[in-house]
């Protein structure tokens, strides 16, 4: 079995196509290196070009008729640049994902598993959410999701492929073997600033203090990119008997982000320190999701806790530069 990953040289995607390798399914990297990396797609079958080139879409299902499904990854993720520029979130987001999915309907593709977000929840009082949670995006960036969502449903409903949305809570880590990781040495999430002011040797920001939660800050639901990956693979393998459309992947537990910078402080040689600043633009108190869909659905769970996350990634921060050939 061959799987199509759009954005497979990024981040999620190559740690996806590394644990399809390891369970004998084979990627076939299609990549455009706006900000994924080519050592990433390195010993793997690997296209560079745009989901919206219909004739690079065309060649890469004719030389690989085997291909069963597409994982679609590619996207643009950064939420305070979707603010400031939302009309190139909308055009790489939601324009070249409606070309993408005209031209697999053309070459008979029939399956597709969607990288949607956590980010599109409202979230409920306890700061929990399940996938019949209301939806409330609140930046550029969640929107384009959402409207991806909505597009894939109709597509869906009449046209002759199955759309399986899985919405990530908020990926920590790097692949265990060290295979891939972050790609940006300057990340704007949360786990990847505290590394890079224990790497400066300067406090951290806390962006958002008056948040509704025990402490304050916002609360996320870390999950680890390698346990994202596993749950993947389970989709591809119960992709035909799967009866829902869309599933949470997250751990089922919260973590502030003063609590985030306190397991780091016990995981790191060296505490950081936090300083408090306003929220950013398009930032939210966030949520964490109820598991029980993906447990039964996919016979999936997190295995990777928080502390793992933060150690892996403090590897992969280590090995970066070296293994980016920069």
């Amino acid at each position: 079995m061959s799987v199509l990953i759009s954005g497979g040289a990024g981040f999620i995607g190559s740690t996806v196509a590394s644990a399809c390798l390891d369970a004998g399914i084979t990627p076939v990297i299609l990549d455009s290196l706006v900000t994924g990396r080519r050592e990433f797609a390195d010993g793997r079958g690997f296209y560079e070009g745009d989901i919206a080139d219909g004739e690079l879409i065309d060649r890469i299902f004719r030389e690989n008729p085997d291909i069963e499904a597409v994982i679609h990854c590619a996207a643009l993720i950064v939420v305070p640049d979707s603010v400031a520029d939302p009309v190139g979130y909308y055009r790489a987001n939601v324009t070249k994902s409606l070309d993408f999915v005209d031209h697999l309907l053309r070459n008979g593709c029939t399956r597709m598993i969607f990288s949607s977000s956590a980010a599109i929840y409202a979230a409920g009082e306890d700061l929990t959410v399940d996938e019949d949670s209301a939806l409330d995006p609140q930046s550029p960036y969640a929107r384009t999701k959402a409207v991806c969502e909505e597009m894939f449903a109709d597509i869906a409903a009449s046209q002759p492929i199955k759309v399986l949305s899985l919405r990530y809570f908020n990926p920590i880590g790097a692949d265990p073997k060290m295979r891939t990781g972050l790609q940006h040495a300057r990340p704007s999430h949360a786990l990847g600033m505290i590394i890079r002011a224990y790497q400066e040797g300067v406090p951290f920001q806390i962006t958002g203090t008056d948040y509704p939660t025990a402490d304050g800050t916002g609360i996320r639901d870390y999950v680890h990119v390698w346990d994202l990956a596993e749950a993947h693979v389970a989709a591809l393998r119960r992709f035909d008997s799967l009866p829902m459309s869309v599933i949470n992947l997250g751990t089922g537990e919260g973590t502030t982000v003063r609590e985030l910078v306190d397991v780091f402080n016990q995981v790191a040689d060296r505490p950081v320190e936090v300083v408090e600043a306003p929220r950013r633009p398009g930032d939210v108190v966030g949520s964490y999701t109820r598991v029980e869909r993906a447990s039964e659905a996919l016979g999936w769970r997190a295995r990777y806790s928080v502390a793992e996350g933060i150690q892996h990634s403090l590897e992969w921060a280590a090995l970066r530069e070296s293994r980016l050939n920069l």
